[in-house]
C-alpha cells in the first residue's frame, strides 16, 4: 500500500510540473504555475521521506539530517530571493542551477562508492553494474561541467570573473573533453585496479572543462550559456532519477534538460547564431570601445522637450533592455504608461527575446511594476509596426535595437534580428553616455536624424518625464 501511494505522489507530482511549465509560458499564469509546480515538489519529497522503503523493507533513517538540510536551505534560499535585485537574478539563476549540478555530482560520487564498497565491481561486474556506471559517470561529467560552468557564469554576470581565453584554447578544450569520455569508457569497460583514483581524476578534468568551457564564452552569449547550462543540469538530475529509479526526479530532469535544450536554440534562433559559434566564444569578449568611425553629431533632448513629444504622440512603443533593470526605472516607466494611456495615447512595449540578461528578464520587471500583459509584445509581433509609429523610447536597451546588425555586414552582430526602432518617426534613447553595448560594438542609431539621445539615470529621466505630464494635465 505504501509503494502504490508514493508511486501516487510521484505521479502526481510529474503531472504538476508538466503543468506549471505550460502555466510559465503565459506572464499572467506564470506565477500560478510555479506555486503547483512548487506543490507537487513538496508531496514528492514528503512522500519520499515518509514513504520510501528499501529492496530490504527499511525506511530512511537519519531525520535529523534530512530536516536539518531542508531547514537550513529553505532559510538560504528564501532569504536570498527576498533579498536579491532584479538586477542580479541572472547570477542567481546561475548560482542555483550550479548548485544542482553539484548535487548530481555528488549523487553520482555516493553511488561510485556505494558500488565500491559492496565490491559489486569485483570480478569483473556484470552488464547491470556496467549500466549503472555508465549512468553514475554521464551524472558526474554533465553534473560537474554544469557546476563548475555555472559558478564562473554566476562571477561573469556579477563582474568578479572577466572573460578569459588562450591561443589553442578551443583545441585544448576539445583535448580535454575526449580524455574524460575515454578515461570514463576505459573505467567502464575493464573496471582497473585503480578505479576509484581515476574516477576522482574524472571528476577533477571535468570541473577543469567546466571552467574551461565557459571562460572564453563573451558576455553578449552568457544568456544562452545560462540556458545551455540549465539544460545539463537536467540532464544530471535525470541520471540521478535512473540510479534511484525515482519516477519524479527522472521526469522532472527530462523536462529541465528538454526545456534547457529548445530555449538554447531559440535563442541562438533570435541572435542569428549557431550554437557552435556560441560555444566557441568570441561574441562579446573584452567589449572594447566603440569603433572610430565617424557617423555624425549626436542630437540630445532633455525631459521636457520628451514630455511634450509624448504628450502629442498618437502611438508610443517602448523598448526596455537592461539599462532600465539596473536603474530600477520599471515602476516610473508603468506610471509614464498609465498617463499616456489616459490622454488616449496607444503605448505598447517590444521586447527583445535577448534583453537584458537573461530569457524573460524584461517581462517580469514590467509584470513586477504592474504593466498589463496585453500590451507587452515579443518582436517578431511589434517590428512591422514601427513605420506607424510616432515615438520610441528605447529605455537602456543598445544591442537589441543596433541597425548595424541589418545594414552592416562587418559587423559582430551583423545578422542578428533586433527592433526596428529607428523607423519610426521619433526615436528618444534613455542612456547615461555614447558609451557601446554589452556587445562592445558601436550604435548608429544614436546619430540618426530622427534620433534624440536623454542623458543621465534613466529612473530620474522618467520620473522628470512623468512630473512635466503631470502639471500639463493640470493645465
Amino acid at each position: 500500500m505504501e509503494l502504490s501511494v508514493l508511486t501516487l505522489c510521484y505521479l502526481i507530482g510529474s503531472i504538476t510540473f508538466i503543468i506549471g511549465l505550460k502555466m510559465l509560458s503565459n506572464p499572467a499564469t506564470a506565477r500560478r504555475g510555479n506555486l503547483i509546480a512548487a506543490g507537487g515538489m513538496t508531496l514528492a519529497i514528503a512522500g519520499t521521506i515518509f514513504l520510501y522503503k528499501d529492496e530490504n523493507g527499511n525506511a530512511l533513517h537519519n531525520y535529523q539530517w534530512i530536516f536539518g538540510g531542508l531547514a537550513i536551505g529553505g532559510i538560504i534560499g528564501t532569504l536570498a530571493a527576498k533579498k536579491v535585485k532584479m538586477t542580479a537574478m541572472p547570477e542567481m539563476v546561475s548560482l542555483f542551477n550550479g548548485m544542482g549540478g553539484a548535487c548530481a555530482s555528488l549523487i553520482s560520487i555516493t553511488e561510485c562508492n556505494r558500488l565500491t564498497q559492496s565490491f559489486a565491481l569485483a570480478g569483473g561486474g556484470d552488464a547491470g553494474t556496467r549500466l549503472e556506471l555508465l549512468i553514475i559517470f554521464a551524472g558526474l561529467i554533465i553534473g560537474s561541467v554544469s557546476f563548475a560552468g555555472s559558478m564562473i557564469a554566476y562571477g561573469k554576470l556579477n563582474g568578479t570573473v572577466k572573460d578569459f581565453s588562450f591561443p589553442g584554447q578551443h583545441i585544448f578544450n576539445l583535448v580535454l573533453f575526449f580524455i574524460i569520455i575515454a578515461l570514463a569508457v576505459y573505467l567502464i569497460g575493464w573496471l582497473p585496479d585503480n578505479f576509484v583514483p581515476l574516477f576522482y581524476t574524472v571528476l577533477g578534468l571535468s570541473l577543469l572543462y567546466g571552467i574551461f568551457f565557459v571562460l572564453p564564452i563573451g558576455g553578449a552569449d552568457m544568456p544562452v550559456v545560462i540556458s545551455l547550462l540549465n539544460s545539463f543540469t537536467g540532464v544530471a538530475a535525470a541520471c540521478g532519477g535512473f540510479l534511484y529509479d525515482n519516477k519524479v526526479m527522472l521526469t522532472g530532469g527530462i523536462l529541465v534538460g528538454a526545456a534547457g535544450t529548445l530555449l538554447t536554440i531559440l535563442m541562438c534562433k533570435a541572435m542569428n547564431r549557431s550554437f557552435i559559434s556560441v560555444i566557441a566564444g568570441g561574441f562579446g569578449i573584452e567589449a572594447g570601445p566603440a569603433d572610430d568611425k565617424d557617423y555624425g553629431e549626436h542630437r540630445e533632448i532633455n525631459a521636457d522637450a520628451a514630455a511634450d513629444l509624448l504628450a502629442s504622440a498618437h502611438s508610443v512603443i517602448i523598448t526596455p533592455g537592461y539599462g532600465m533593470a539596473v536603474a530600477q526605472a520599471q515602476y516610473g516607466v508603468a506610471d509614464l504608461t498609465r498617463k499616456l494611456r489616459d490622454r488616449g495615447v496607444d503605448v505598447r512595449f517590444g521586447i527583445h527575446p535577448v534583453a537584458g540578461r537573461l530569457p524573460g528578464h524584461m517581462n517580469v520587471l514590467l509584470a513586477e511594476a504592474k504593466v498589463p500583459y496585453d500590451i507587452v509584445l515579443e518582436m517578431d509581433e511589434i517590428n512591422e509596426d514601427f513605420d506607424d509609429t510616432d515615438v520610441v523610447l528605447v529605455i537602456g536597451a543598445n544591442d537589441t535595437v543596433n541597425p548595424a546588425a541589418s545594414e552592416d555586414q562587418g559587423s559582430p552582430i551583423a545578422g542578428m534580428p533586433v527592433l526596428t526602432v529607428w523607423n519610426a518617426n521619433n526615436v528618444i534613447v534613455f542612456k547615461r553616455s555614447m558609451a557601446s553595448g554589452y556587445a562592445g560594438v558601436q550604435n548608429p542609431l544614436f546619430f540618426r536624424q530622427n534620433t534624440q539621445m536623454l542623458f543621465g539615470d534613466a529612473k530620474d529621466r522618467v520620473d522628470a518625464i512623468n512630473a512635466e505630464l503631470a502639471v500639463t494635465e493640470k493645465v
